[in-house]
């Protein structure tokens, strides 16, 4: 079985994150770049499916050259190769044209059966890429698996959504995206990490990729943000000291903020 797992750098959600004040996009360099949480469990899904299966894994990423970092970590955790979508014409896609690009860095790897991604990163957290990426390939789409299960011919998820939980099977070739439940991903070893060094990356502009450059980037985007400032800090709130009548004036606080 031949997976490719989709990985992406995001910014380390303990650093603090903003946006650039040029085209307000997310200013990346500002903070710490790590390999998304949940990237991380769709690498662990990706290679118990390997194990089971065999066949091998590739790791798909779209990013800056910094991203590289990502792609070595998956490829530390046991992926065998990777594919780097890496051009400035990529800066400032939608989640419509991210999907579009990473449908065609897909398209270079041979015979790919199953492709798994998280459900979303924690910088986008729109949540859609993996079905739109399914839709654009013509696969069908197993969103928010918390169980993965395959045959090798078949693939079955338990799919939990605030609806429920629902078993859901399809041939593959498919998309499979999941959520933080799935797994508990491995730690890279120190041998893991040495060979991660030899693994082979294949960087690819949006020219070697067959991509129109002017369906992605921040200019083509559906969606822009046109200005953006600093959540304004915190108001120090209202003591209420009750010397016999704090229910009064707890009722009068509410009644003057219109909650009662």
């Amino acid at each position: 079985m031949n997976i490719v797992v989709l990985v992406k750098q995001v910014p380390d959600t303990w650093s603090e994150r903003k946006l650039s004040g040029s085209d307000h996009t997310l200013d990346r360099a500002s903070a710490d770049a790590v390999l998304d949480e949940i990237n991380e469990r769709a690498v662990e899904e990706a290679l118990l499916a390997k194990e089971a299966h065999g066949g091998e894994v590739t790791a798909v990423c779209m990013g800056p050259e910094r991203a590289n970092e990502a792609i070595r970590k998956a490829l530390s955790m046991g992926a065998d190769k990777a594919v780097h979508l890496q051009d400035e014409g990529l800066h400032g896609s939608d989640a419509v044209a991210t999907a579009r690009a990473l449908a065609a860095a897909i398209g270079t790897v041979e015979s790919v059966d199953l492709v798994v991604a998280g459900n979303e990163s924690t910088d986008g957290r729109s949540g859609a890429v993996p079905a739109m990426l399914a839709e654009l390939l013509g696969w069908a789409q197993l969103t928010h698996a918390r169980k993965v299960t395959s045959d090798g011919s078949a693939v079955t998820v338990e799919r939990e959504t605030d609806a429920g939980v629902a078993t859901v099977e399809a041939n593959l070739p498919a998309v499979v995206s999941v959520t933080e439940k799935i797994n508990e991903p491995r730690y890279p070893s120190f041998k893991g990490i040495m060979a991660a060094k030899k693994k082979p990356v294949s960087v690819l502009s949006l020219a070697d990729a067959g991509i129109d450059a002017g369906a992605v980037g921040l200019a083509n985007a559906g969606s822009q943000v046109v200005s953006s400032a600093p959540a304004p800090p915190k108001e120090a709130g209202q003591k209420v000291t009750d010397e016999g009548n704090g229910g009064v004036q707890v009722v009068e606080f509410l009644s003057g903020q219109k909650l009662v």
